[in-house]
């Protein structure tokens, strides 16, 4: 076993005998030889781009096989199996629909890989293909990890997309070029860095269709007040990221006496307007992912966890957690095709709450839409000194030690400047009362992380409206990192040509010295230190 994809990796280099986001070594080896099957795939299917030839269906499938390798996904071997014995059989089909056309298939042997029969016999065949080695030469290894951790979240939020009915071709081409790319030992580190940054453009794409699937099916985010407490009565949570499911359930569950609860990353959904219509979708529950055992012990109703970040459940919770789309723990009862009729048996047999707690509210929905609404007062409340800086303090949230610098930087933030956030990262901090600047509140929450799109959307509308570009905006960025989106979604920002971001808690395990010296160079990313240097670098 060899993983070094997340910020929590083991001793900051890679897990070796357990992951510790909980994988066992049969798990890491299925999804190294999903991706393995996933690279042969590629290396046909963008053979046959050059042809003209491209299958759609190749193309979801491609999404969900590689999202389902992201942390905190899936951890039931056995669900990895048919998803491997697919990708073969993809890729054979893409090899006949070449075959008339005279077009010969690169040799490699990843191209005419066949599965074991059994699973022992492909976790086998997994440990063989470890991501241990990517190449020789260590600096292209990190920037082939680089690349492929970015490919882990461009499938998700292209993933997210098709679920919605989003799709746009070129985001499957790139991602076929760059698994095809990683099996190549004959590209040198500025084509992998070029490789890197068309990662980052097929990632705003990706994030630009989710976005469009999201708004365009269920609006554009409001501003709305969302309750922290709860009310009297059954209820059910729900976890991840998947806008769709959680209006499948709305409606599956109307008129039963079912309240429905957001947790994590879910809290942005409260935003938008045929979400929100729902008169049962009252509130939220718990904060970030990390924080699930013990918060989802604590629930008394089902737990549905539509996406990632799901952890190992407890004796105590597992019989209340389900899983659908591609989530996975074994165990756990896993509902597919939209069917929540075992979630909400489960509810109703389960207690829920037996009181009323009041709790505070926190504000969601500044959106793109929102912000851009009131951007003439943003504008005129920079040009009279009112507003002095932007910080977008946001990204993953985690448990690993140090992300208090979040809060305490939040905290500490003068009161003439405005707290842009979004992803879990808000977490430490959602609840706090910041005040506002002349009826502009202090701390505006985005969305979730592919959000990200809305926050790009902004900065670079400001940067219209100042007449000055993106990086010469009162602006800064303090990201927060754990899996393989925020890669994605941090590409994407240098792609654009942002600099000077600031990044923890820690560094990329799969980052060498001299990728990093790269980076510091021609972008400027720093390592966060602590929120009074950093806010004293920043504003002098």
């Amino acid at each position: 076993m060899f993983c070094n994809q997340c910020e929590q990796t083991a001793k900051g280099t890679a897990c070796t005998q357990i992951g510790v986001c909980g994988k066992q070594p049969d798990v890491s080896a299925l999804q190294d030889l999903l991706i393995y099957a996933c690279q042969g795939l590629s290396v046909v299917a963008h053979e046959a781009a050059q042809k003209g030839v491209q299958d759609k269906a190749t193309d979801l499938f491609l999404y969900k096989a590689v999202f389902s390798t992201l942390t905190n996904v899936n951890f039931d071997a056995e669900r990895f199996v048919p998803l491997i014995r697919q990708a073969e059989e993809l890729r054979e089909c893409m090899k006949a629909r070449l075959a008339p056309l005279g077009v010969a298939v690169p040799a490699g042997d990843a191209a005419s890989f066949t599965p074991a029969a059994d699973l022992a016999g492909l976790v086998a065949q997994g440990e063989a293909h470890a991501l241990a080695s990517m190449d020789p030469d260590a600096d292209i290894a990190s920037l082939k990890q680089t690349v492929l951790y970015g490919i882990k979240g461009v499938a998700a939020y292209a993933d997210h997309a098709a679920l919605l009915g989003q799709y746009d071709a070129t985001v499957a081409a790139y991602i076929y070029e760059g698994l095809a790319s990683s099996l190549r030992t004959d590209l040198d580190l500025g084509a992998w860095v070029a490789l890197a940054m068309k990662c980052g453009t097929a990632n705003l794409t990706a994030m630009q269709i989710l976005d469009a699937g999201n708004t365009e099916t269920f609006g554009h985010p409001v501003p709305t007040s969302v309750p922290l407490g709860h009310r009297k009565g059954k209820c059910i949570l729900v976890s991840g990221h998947d806008l769709k499911d959680l209006e499948t359930l709305l409606k599956q569950t109307e008129g039963k006496g079912i309240d429905i609860y957001t947790h994590g990353e879910m809290l942005p959904t409260h935003g938008y307007p045929k979400l929100k219509a729902f008169k049962h979708f009252f509130g939220h529950y718990g904060t970030a992912w990390q924080n699930q055992i013990k918060e989802f012990a604590a629930f008394p109703g089902a737990i549905l966890m539509t996406t990632n970040c799901i952890q190992k459940p407890t004796a105590s919770y597992l019989p209340n957690i389900f899983t659908t789309g591609l989530v996975g723990w074994p165990g756990a009862v896993h509902v597919a095709g939209g069917d929540f009729s075992a979630v909400i048996k489960r509810a109703l047999e389960l207690p829920g709450f037996t009181d009323e707690v009041q709790g505070v509210n926190v504000n969601v929905g500044f959106g793109r839409n929102t912000v851009m609404s009131v951007a003439p007062a943003v504008i005129e409340a920079v040009k009279a000194g009112k507003i002095r800086h932007f910080f977008l303090v946001g990204g993953c949230d985690g448990a690993k030690p140090g992300r208090n610098y979040y809060t305490e930087f939040v905290e500490k933030a003068p009161k003439d400047t405005v707290i842009l956030t979004l992803a879990c990262g808000k977490f430490r901090f959602f609840d706090k009362d910041l005040g506002d600047i002349g009826g502009i509140p202090r701390l505006l929450d985005i969305g979730q992380c592919n959000d990200a799109y809305s926050a790009i959307q902004i900065a670079v509308a400001l940067a219209g409206a100042f007449n000055c570009g993106v990086n010469e905006l009162p602006l800064s960025l303090i990201l927060s990192w754990y899996e393989q989106k925020a890669v994605a979604i941090l590409l994407t920002l240098l792609s654009l040509g942002i600099k000077n971001i600031r990044l923890g808690p820690s560094l990329p395990a799969f980052i060498t010295p001299n990728v990093l010296g790269f980076l510091v160079e021609n972008f400027g990313i720093k390592a966060i230190t602590t929120p009074d240097e950093d806010l004293k670098a920043i504003l002098g």
